[in-house]
């Protein structure tokens, strides 16, 4: 591989751009479907948890063009997946407020996957739909709802996973 330290910016962001052979491999497995790569691993990186470890329950994807909902339990339950990164402590939005302000439950779960600087899974938060309701705050600029990922959050929901 080329000397890193060598290269321009746009020389490193075409290695990971969509047409980049890493983007491709990566599209070629199925871990990135999109172009939100970081979302894309999140959601990964959970199924093949929860997957591959005894006790959990079996996710897929649901079909094209299913709303609000990244996967599916082997039981039927719908799963939202958010996932963040580095110093970033808040969700992606939940564009749904007028369902999600008359307590309409548009999932079962939301699971949060939190990843380190370098994209390694770190933690894996489980939520309910009342955890989601007590721990969501209102965006009043966007009209959306997110979720900061603080102690007490932690302290209160299912850690499905923590890096040791």
């Amino acid at each position: 591989m080329k000397d890193l330290e060598k290269l321009t910016v746009e020389e490193l962001v075409r290695l990971i751009s969509p047409n980049s052979d890493i983007h491709k491999e990566l599209r070629k497995r199925e871990v990135i479907r999109t172009k939100n790569i970081t979302g894309e691993l999140g959601e990964y990186y959970v199924v093949q948890y929860y997957n591959n470890t005894p006790g959990q329950t079996n996710l897929f994807l649901p079909g094209p063009g299913v709303k609000n909902i990244d996967v599916l339990s082997r039981n039927g339950e719908r799963c939202s997946i958010k996932t963040i990164s580095g110093n970033n402590r808040t969700t992606g939005s939940f564009w749904n407020p007028d369902s999600i302000k008359n307590n309409e439950k548009t999932f079962e779960y939301l699971i949060i996957c939190i990843l380190d600087d370098y994209y390694s899974l770190n933690m894996i938060l489980e939520l309910t739909w009342n955890d989601f309701i007590k721990f969501k705050k209102f965006n009043k600029r966007m009209n959306n709802f997110q979720v900061s990922v603080t102690q007490k959050l932690i302290d209160e929901v299912k850690v499905v996973y923590k890096k040791s």
